[in-house]
């Protein structure tokens, strides 16, 4: 491991083998892009959803390039999985090593080390200075079902609490937990009992907000959530709060300071568990390895996917070691779990974000987007807020000033542009109304400067 973070390469030349450049050959979608997707309507459900059907071929940095050589801008990251890059040397090299070794056992059956040294690696980095423990899985759904799991077993109750715009996942509990009905839950219940929700704190759109300070509402957010949960669940009957400290697909909402700590606090006063999922959060992502360490919140589960593992599919449950030990022993676990090649992947990856400090590089990606957005923000009254912090920026889309109805129909024209041009955004946003903006943390400056030019081209031939 190196001593001192290594800079990110601002060249322009390469990173892993991809030249850091936006390069247009034909048209977004490209031919070979729209041959592959015809053979996709033939052969993959109807019900998997595809954003941009560019195909890609290769990928590093904050660049991919399709399978007709066009060399797209990475603004979304695989959904803020490959923050260290598509193929960082370090994931790369370790998970080589780790294949031509063995590539499964079941940890359940007969273990090995990179199951333990991912553990190890959890207890270091996540929140708290507690003794902890961790279990793996294979995703982000699975990890917040296990986290439910393990709170009602320690502490002998049910409840579970969600907050609105929430999203937990797609598997059946996991939907319950999940706010927003379309696409995620409609046609699919009935869903699973004693998941409860409760209001969330979302500045821009919490009732009198105009008139209102961030103090303010953060109050009067956590009366709302503890008022909810005292006359319809009882303090009593709750084994857990799930929260996300930054929602992610509802809309990157930001709750104001102090709410969270108050959330903590008052799960902490009544024996509830304070679960944080940080799967989309986590490894970086703000600006701190979690975003509860923005506030000094320390949870009592924690729940981590996505940019853990450099693109394989691992996931986390990390807790109170008297929590996690409540349970019975064969009670947690899976046949791929933990799975020696992603294990292998999320060492490499931590390796990356430790020496290139990508903690610091989320910073720094903040502080070149935010104040164009801001500008943007200026120019465009449509733009009712920019949110985020680090390298996980949205901008919600109104019908303007005073106006806060949802213009969810300017939002996907702006990022079907964004698409046309060779810039991968993302939408988000309960009400469908929000672009979100994930860079790998590891793409250049220019790069970045680019797509906001991107940005700023489809802000004006959209809105004029």
């Amino acid at each position: 491991m190196n001593d001192s973070p290594a800079p990110i390469e601002q060249d322009g030349v390469e990173q892993h083998g991809v030249e850091q450049v936006r390069r247009l050959v034909t048209e977004v979608p490209g031919p070979r892009s729209r041959e592959l997707d015809s053979r996709r309507s033939a052969a993959v459900s109807a019900g998997v959803g595809v954003g941009l059907p560019a195909y890609v071929a290769r990928a590093g940095g904050g660049v991919l390039v399709d399978v007709d050589g066009n060399h797209l801008i990475d603004f979304g990251s695989g959904i803020a999985v490959t923050s260290v890059g598509n193929a960082a040397p370090e994931v790369v090299a370790r998970v080589q090593a780790q294949v031509a070794d063995f590539t499964h056992t079941c940890f359940m059956v007969t273990p090995y080390e990179g199951y333990v040294a991912v553990c190890e690696a959890l207890a270091e980095l996540t929140p708290g200075e507690h003794v902890k423990r961790s279990a793996l899985f294979n995703s982000g759904a699975e990890a917040v079902e296990n986290a439910v799991k393990i709170a009602r077993t320690h502490t002998g109750r049910q409840a579970v609490v969600a907050l609105d715009h929430a999203y937990h996942g797609r598997t059946n509990l996991t939907m319950a937990l999940t706010a927003k009905n379309m696409p995620y839950k409609q046609g699919f219940g009935p869903f699973a009992g004693e998941v409860h929700r409760a209001p969330m704190a979302y500045p821009l759109r919490w009732p009198g907000a105009a008139e209102k300070t961030e103090e303010q509402i953060a109050a009067e957010a956590l009366d709302a959530f503890v008022s909810t949960i005292r006359t319809q669940v009882g303090e009593s009957n709750t084994a857990a709060v799930i929260v996300e400290p930054i929602q992610g697909e509802g809309g990157f909402v930001v709750p104001p300071a102090g709410w969270l700590r108050g959330v903590a606090d008052f799960c902490a006063e009544h024996g509830i568990l304070l679960i944080a999922d940080e799967i989309q959060t986590g490894f970086c992502r703000t600006g701190d390895w979690f975003a509860c360490d923005h506030e000094g919140v320390v949870p009592d589960l924690i729940t981590t996917a996505k940019g853990m593992a450099g693109g394989l599919p691992l996931a986390a449950v990390t807790g109170r070691a008297e929590v996690m030990d409540s349970v019975h022993a064969g009670g947690l676990g899976g046949t791929y779990g933990g799975n020696p090649v992603a294990c292998a992947a999320a060492l490499g990856a931590i390796e990356t974000m430790r020496s290139h400090d990508l903690v610091g590089r989320a910073r720094r990606i903040e502080a070149i987007l935010r104040p164009r957005l801001e500008a943007l923000q200026e120019k465009y009254p449509v733009i009712a807020e920019v949110r985020g912090r680090g390298a996980m920026l949205a901008v919600e889309l109104t019908a303007g000033p005073g106006d806060l109805t949802p213009h969810a129909t300017a939002t996907a024209v702006i990022n079907k542009h964004c698409h046309s041009q060779g810039l991968v955004t993302l939408t988000a946003g309960t009400f469908g109304n929000v672009l979100r903006f994930l860079p790998p943390l590891v793409s250049p400056d220019h790069l970045l400067e680019d797509g906001l030019d991107i940005i700023e081209d489809a802000f004006a031939r959209v809105l004029g």
